[in-house]
This record gives structure tokens, C-alpha cells and sequence, in this order.
């Protein structure tokens, strides 16, 4: 957990300075199904095919290097070449602080669709709570998110 919050802030202070990066407002919210590392990679988008993660070795959601940082995200499909893109989210609270996670892409989504563990550490909350924030979103290297 601590490499990912140094990881978040190390992101955050080089984004701003990359010239074509194109941050995004979003609607972020979370999905139980990215609950447990066990989770098999056969039931979200991006598990076989071409651009499959299952294709590049991976598993299950615990095999990804950035789990539980994992998220569906809009416009992707089955075999789509987002799949295992990353993405950088940072929800910016009132008193103008920022929190970054950076997850890796592996299903379809009609917004961003984190982990309920990486929307808790994103929205600074714990457990189920419903929940919805408008973040901003920007898509970095996938080596960023370890693939």
C-alpha cells in the first residue's frame, strides 16, 4: 500500500508536466466484482483474444501487477486494444488535497469502475459504502502499471 501511494504522488507531480497528456473529468465509481484477488480474468473483457490479459500470462485479478488497483473503464470491449492501458485517477477533495491511484484497464465499463479497495483509497472511505466522485482521469504508459 505504501508503494502505492508513493507511486500516486510520483504520478501526480509528473503528469501535469507531460505536454500531450490529456486529462479528463469522469465519473468514477466501483464494482464488487474486483473484490477478490481470486477473481478469474475469464469474466471481464479483456481475457482472451489478441489484446487479452489471460493472452499476455495473466490469470486472475490478483495476478496483475497493480491489483487491487483495477478498473473498467468506458469504450473498451472484448479484445479491445485498451485493455491492460493505465490510468492515472485523481479525485480532488474540497480542502485541496489530491488522491491518486493508478489501475490497469481490464473490463468494460460506462464510466471508470475501480476495485472497491482502490475507490476507498481514491474517495478516502472504507467498507461498501455507495458511493460516486467526479475524478480526473488521464491514460499514462502501461509500463506505469507494471505490463
Amino acid at each position: 500500500m505504501k508503494f502505492t501511494a508513493i507511486f500516486a504522488a510520483l504520478v501526480a507531480l509528473a503528469v501535469p508536466r507531460a505536454a500531450s497528456v490529456q486529462i479528463t473529468s469522469s465519473l468514477v465509481t466501483y464494482s464488487v466484482d474486483y473484490r477478490l484477488s481470486n477473481a478469474s480474468l475469464t469474466t471481464v473483457a479483456c481475457s482472451n483474444g489478441a489484446n487479452g490479459l489471460i493472452t499476455k500470462g495473466y490469470t486472475d485479478l490478483g495476478s496483475l501487477p497493480t491489483y487491487p488497483n483495477v478498473s473498467g473503464i468506458p469504450n473498451l470491449v472484448w479484445n479491445s486494444t485498451l485493455c491492460g492501458t493505465c490510468w492515472a485517477v485523481s479525485y480532488p477533495f474540497p480542502n485541496g488535497t489530491v488522491n491518486t491511484v493508478v489501475v490497469t484497464a481490464i473490463d468494460a465499463a460506462s464510466d471508470f469502475d475501480l476495485s472497491p479497495q482502490a475507490f476507498g483509497f481514491l474517495a478516502g472511505i472504507t467498507g461498501y459504502e455507495a458511493g460516486e466522485v467526479i475524478a480526473n482521469v488521464t491514460q499514462l504508459n502501461s509500463s506505469a502499471c507494471g505490463l
